[in-house]
């Protein structure tokens, strides 16, 4: 597929639903769009799925979403039998909205219980029906009814969320941002983008978050393991 960029309207808001595109490239790998409002699978964050929808309202389903080689560059990948689309065709984009918002409010989740479990996050993958993150840290020091009521307790504040974006050598002079020792911030478009819940979190971040911390609701701690030598996985879903 040629590297074509996509202009990432996600990126922007993350509560869009639905959106007009143009078709730019089709290949086995699926599907490439001028423009979209499907995140593609990364930082942990599973792939959107949704539909594209013809100007005669044939739908083709999108079961996946990934990154293509290019910086910024998106592949949509169609379901097995879809009909094929031709480059520059324009079609409507359809969100999972469902789907995307449980990821959107796990996500953000987790970024509140890395400030309660306060220790190096060395994984992390968020589903629609749960999420977790890894960290190298001391089991005894887990207590899944603490974590719990403690990540709450911080979601009750109702903390409106922000984005931030800084450049890369900003990010180089503050290596304390990075909390995620399996994934590293992107760099190479001079700038990254970080999620703030003032007073609790800055970390970079390019995935889809909730605009308030409030919408996440409750949640519950799942379960707490061990994952190997320096993995202790804390497992939540949505209460």
């Amino acid at each position: 597929m040629p590297t074509m960029v996509t202009e990432l309207l996600f990126r922007d808001d993350a509560y869009l639903r639905t959106a007009e595109a143009r078709v730019t490239a089709v290949d086995e790998r699926g599907i490439g769009l001028d423009r979209t409002i499907f995140y593609p699978l990364g930082g942990g964050q599973q792939g959107d799925t949704g539909a594209l929808v013809r100007l005669g309202g044939e739908r083709i389903a999108i079961a996946d979403t990934r990154k293509g080689e290019a910086l910024d560059s998106v592949v949509h990948i169609p379901a097995p039998g879809s009909p094929p689309l031709a480059v520059g065709e324009a079609v409507t984009l359809e969100l999972d909205w469902d789907r995307r918002y449980a990821l959107m409010r796990l996500h953000t989740a987790l970024h509140v219980m890395s400030c309660v479990v306060v220790a190096p996050v060395t994984g992390g993958n968020i589903a629609p029906d749960k999420a977790r993150l890894d960290f190298d840290i001391d089991m005894a020091l887990l207590d899944a009814a603490t974590i719990e009521r403690e990540t709450n307790a911080i979601i009750a504040r109702a903390i409106a969320t922000e984005t931030v974006w800084i450049t890369d050598e900003e990010l180089d002079a503050r290596p304390e941002l990075v909390k995620t020792m399996s994934v590293q911030p992107p760099r190479g478009a001079g700038r990254v983008r970080l999620l703030r819940i003032p007073g609790v979190d800055l970390q970079p971040c390019g995935g889809t978050h909730v605009r308030n911390i409030a919408e996440i609701g409750a949640i519950r701690v799942l379960k707490i393991r061990s994952e190997g030598k320096r993995n202790r996985r804390v497992e939540i879903a949505l209460a």
